[in-house]
């Protein structure tokens, strides 16, 4: 039951800039608010704060964010949620750094536990450029809730921001392999 909880709730934050735009279609603010601080709330209990601290952090985030809108019933508090994740996970990436190992190292060693010191030294450079994607998609984040309509926010925020992660992904992964080949052979 957990995992299907744990999974409805990753879905619905996912589908965050579309039950924005729907809601404020038909509700104020604040109400949309309050579903949204409900969903967070309900993922920070539902949280293994052991095993993914940055959970704790980014619905805090999130819920102060969505707070501003509940008790003032401005819409900008809805629309900053992108700008709060990106600046969270910003600090987590970039605090991974300082205080190691690296957020993508202690990804990488799920897969392979044993991280040779060129692999662990790959991984804090693949953080470091998530880092500048974080500060960059979360310019643009601000920039759309600030200056934008609400169906350009819903664009960029639920549709060309997950396509550009996408792409960083994809990117990292292809220069890993030629990274780990080039590696082998002067090995």
């Amino acid at each position: 039951m957990k995992k299907i909880t744990t999974a409805l709730l990753a879905l619905l934050l996912i589908l965050y800039p579309i039950i924005v735009y729907t809601g404020l279609t038909y509700f104020e603010p604040r109400y949309v608010a309050i579903v949204l601080m409900g969903i967070f709330a309900l993922r920070l209990a539902s949280s293994n704060k052991n095993k993914h601290p940055w959970l704790k952090l980014t619905s805090i985030l999130a819920i102060s964010v969505l707070l501003f809108t509940v008790v003032f019933d401005q819409v900008i508090g809805v629309l900053l949620y992108p700008v709060a994740m990106n600046i969270g996970l910003l600090a987590i990436f970039s605090y991974s750094l300082y205080r190691k190992p690296s957020v993508i190292e202690t990804l990488a060693r799920l897969q392979e536990p044993d991280l040779v010191d060129f692999a662990v030294k790959y991984t804090e450079k693949v953080t470091l450029v998530w880092c500048l994607f974080f500060c960059i998609n979360g310019s643009i984040a601000l920039y759309t809730a600030l200056f934008l309509s609400i169906e350009q926010w819903t664009l960029y925020n639920g549709l060309i921001s997950y396509i550009l992660m996408a792409i960083l992904m994809s990117v990292e992964w292809l220069v890993r392999l030629k990274v780990k080949a080039g590696h082998k052979k002067s090995v």
